[in-house]
């Protein structure tokens, strides 16, 4: 069965998506759909595909099956609106809005059509971060105390000034937590469940900016944990996101979604796959490895064809949403207590 995507947007997130198609098998490029008729050509150039600068005539183009959206986080569910309303499945970067009531109307908008909705939270495939989720659901650290997660990135201005959206309120939703640091932030949620409280500060400390290019939070989980996150693209010239997790039988650290250290009271064997580090994305928003967005194209085509639930579906995409949006009130407000209502 072949399986025909058309891409929304044109950047280098889209390149990133458009060559990890190209490596699945059965999978073709139908369309792609962008603003800047330049780098639509030259995609479809390079990996195939049709060109689209009129939305609805994209969304018209068949065969096609499915969408992978990489525009602006603020059009995210806009587009994949409009794109399940066509009876297309939607793929969506991360975060699939820049508010829990955008993504809420995409949830419905996909359920009423009847079609799959995903985010693209590749880490939750990664094969180190699996390895550590089941350590947990295991028992091999115990009981959870604590964790401390880091974003310590860096981004040059032009990364901002360069970019008509980047760094704004209207199409970022925020700074360096909801767009470097929602990675962070869904897999905080994934491996450790809900927040029950948290307290943070945010500021913009180095870049002309809107929004915030640092944040430091704490959280506390609804089952005891407590966590540090700290989001910045100030921390020059950017260091390997890191994770450390400490329970009452051991602590494993992760750099770059790699276990790098691995105590426990109770061995089970060599733990750490691998000590050297891949710094991707500490310093530079361009991705060079492809193995995470093609394995989540992978599960998601997997879940088309049969019926099945994506690694990260909509009401799992909209609880990093929901946190972020409770930090950055907590940010202004001192305080606020993080629930799951919706």
């Amino acid at each position: 069965m072949t399986i025909r995507i058309g891409l929304i947007g044109s950047g280098n997130i889209s390149e990133t998506h458009v060559r990890a198609a190209r490596e699945i098998s059965g999978v073709e490029v139908a369309a792609v759909y962008g603003r800047n008729s330049d780098r639509v050509a030259s995609l479809c150039q390079r990996y195939g595909g049709r060109p689209f600068q009129e939305f609805d005539q994209f969304l018209a183009h068949r065969p096609m099956d499915l969408v992978v959206i990489g525009t602006p986080s603020g059009l995210h569910a806009t587009q994949g609106i409009e794109a399940a309303r066509r009876g297309l499945h939607v793929l969506t970067e991360k975060p699939m809005d820049i508010s829990t009531e955008r993504a809420d109307a995409l949830i419905q908008a996909t359920e009423k059509a009847g079609v799959k909705l995903g985010i693209i939270f590749q880490d939750r495939l990664k094969p180190d971060i699996l390895r550590l989720r089941e350590m947990i659901r295991g028992g091999q650290l115990g009981k959870v105390l604590l964790v401390d997660a880091r974003v310590k990135w860096y981004r040059p201005p032009e990364y901002y000034s360069g970019s008509g959206w980047r760094g704004t309120f209207s199409l970022d939703g925020g700074g360096a937590l909801i767009n470097q640091g929602v990675h962070t932030v869904d897999l905080l949620l994934w491996l450790l469940g809900d927040v029950k409280s948290l307290q943070a500060r945010s500021r913009t400390s180095l870049h002309a900016i809107e929004v915030e290019d640092t944040c430091a939070t704490i959280l506390e989980f609804a089952g005891g944990p407590l966590c540090t996150l700290q989001a910045t693209t100030a921390a020059y010239p950017g260091f390997p996101r890191r994770v450390e997790i400490t329970g009452s039988e051991g602590t494993v650290v992760l750099e770059d979604d790699r276990i790098v250290l691995a105590q426990l009271k109770k061995s089970t064997g060599d733990l750490v796959h691998s000590t050297s580090v891949n710094d991707e994305g500490a310093s530079s928003h361009v991705v060079s490895d492809l193995g995470g967005h093609r394995a989540i194209l992978v599960d998601f085509i997997r879940a088309i064809e049969t019926n099945g639930t994506p690694a990260c579906n909509g009401q799992e995409g909209r609880r990093s949403i929901a946190l972020i949006e409770s930090i950055y009130r907590a940010s202004r407000d001192l305080e606020c207590v993080y629930t799951t209502t919706a």
